[in-house]
């Protein structure tokens, strides 16, 4: 009986394939969030209209949605081409996860602070509250926000994965031997 190569399980074909899945995941859900803001708009009677774009943390939530899913399209393809692992290559990865991780971070934490002003409004600025008004706009936006900070997790454990690529290339620090007096003792620095 043959044993087929392709069939074969290994971690360097496992490896890959996971991260290319994860990062199309926050691509998926980031496209999932940017729809559901961008068809968000409500219209009543007694306060007229609301939407998406008249609220600035919504249209950062929504730019960065679509740089993320951007920036996850690319590096999965990045990732499932075949090529050397470079240094310069692990450090790119490293520096724009984090990039994107903190970008949509900011806009999960901004869309957030938003939101609890439209839910509690601010009696010293004589700020009421909205969703009492524009209740299904609220509800959109909160999901938004949740999916948005679901992208921010998948991007936490990219980040963690290439910074766990880049860090292990370098060795560690050597003992350095300090001398005190009449005893020798090793500093790791």
């Amino acid at each position: 009986m043959k044993e087929d190569a392709a069939a074969e399980v290994t971690p360097e074909k496992t490896l890959p394939m996971a991260e290319i899945l994860l990062r199309l995941l926050p691509m998926t859900l980031s496209i999932v969030a940017m729809v559901v803001m961008l068809k968000n708009s409500q219209k009543t009677t007694d306060y007229g209209s609301l939407s998406y774009s008249d609220v600035g943390a919504f249209r950062y939530l929504v730019h960065s949605s679509g740089v993320c899913a951007g920036y996850s399209l690319l590096s999965a393809v990045a990732v499932g081409v075949r090529r050397p692992a470079t240094l310069p290559r692990a450090w790119t990865f490293f520096l724009l996860d984090q990039l994107v991780t903190y970008m949509v971070l900011a806009a999960g934490a901004i869309s957030t602070e938003i939101l609890y002003l439209a839910y509690k409004g601010d009696v010293a600025i004589t700020w009421s509250e909205a969703c009492g008004s524009f209740g299904d706009f609220c509800q959109k936006s909160k999901a938004a926000t949740v999916i948005t900070f679901v992208v921010t997790l998948c991007y936490a454990g990219l980040s963690v994965v290439s910074s766990y690529r880049l860090f292990t290339r370098y060795e560690a620090p050597a003992p350095v031997p300090i001398n005190r007096g009449d005893k020798d003792t090793e500093l790791s620095s």
